[in-house]
């Protein structure tokens, strides 16, 4: 399942004049939604999608609309009434409302972010691995990163941080957990022991490594995401300015 959790409230836009979420905003005759969903394209007909937002400028209608013009058949849609304590429990109030079972796979990813041509490594790792989170190689302090155990057979993560760079290794902000159970119970554990102001996704995986579970890392190169979260970024690729 693709889980897009898009329940921001898109204030470093609104602060400068924009006056609708960010993934309505339109660019290069698509919207942002549609650049990012476009991301799954090859798995548009193969997973269903979950999209988890707030009640905000008609979103559900929004979303009804896109994604029967992108031609997504499997669509599930969850409307939040109130604001989370980040993106792990909006992804999990989703869940819970969507009623997905514990043995599905999860792929969460940002709707501000596109991967274009996105698929799942063919690696021999991924048959076996218990959840990857896509990394490029970067620094500063505005990224998740994951730390690799050294001189590993497979690119394993020895653990993550959020906003603490401790390797160049940095989240793109694609998760992928082979059980949703997986990511309930470390989000259980994460929350009774908050390793940052929110609840992120990235430091899940510590509590998954912690049990032993394998833990990856896929490395793409840093030119194969194009970033779409704030101002500057959305009128670089061609984004008009507000009025």
């Amino acid at each position: 399942m693709i889980v897009i959790p898009m329940a921001g409230l898109s204030s470093r836009f609104t602060r400068v004049g924009y006056t609708v979420p960010k993934y309505m905003l339109p660019l290069d005759g698509q919207t942002v939604f549609d650049r990012a969903v476009g991301s799954f394209a090859q798995y548009f007909d193969r997973e269903p999608f979950l999209f988890i937002a707030r009640s905000v400028a008609d979103t559900e209608a929004f979303i009804a609309e896109r994604t029967r013009s992108l031609g997504i058949p499997d669509v599930r849609t969850v409307i939040l009434d109130r604001e989370t304590a980040g993106q792990a429990e909006t992804v999990e109030c989703g869940l819970i409302d969507a009623r997905i079972g514990d043995d599905t796979a999860l792929t969460i990813f940002n709707i501000d972010t596109f991967r274009p041509d996105f698929s799942y490594p063919k690696d021999d790792w991924f048959k076996t691995s218990d959840g990857y989170l896509e990394v490029f190689e970067g620094e500063g302090a505005n990224w998740s990163y994951a730390a690799p155990i050294p001189d590993a057979q497979e690119p394993r993560v020895a653990r993550t941080t959020e906003k603490q760079p401790i390797s160049n290794l940095c989240s793109n902000g694609l998760y992928y957990f082979r059980r949703a159970s997986d990511f309930r119970s470390a989000l259980f554990d994460e929350r009774a022991a908050m390793s940052a102001p929110e609840l992120y996704i990235a430091p899940l995986y510590n509590h998954l490594i912690a049990r032993g579970k394998k833990v990856h890392y896929h490395l793409v190169p840093k030119n194969a995401v194009i970033f779409c979260g704030i101002p500057a970024e959305y009128e670089a690729l061609g984004g008009m300015p507000p009025p």
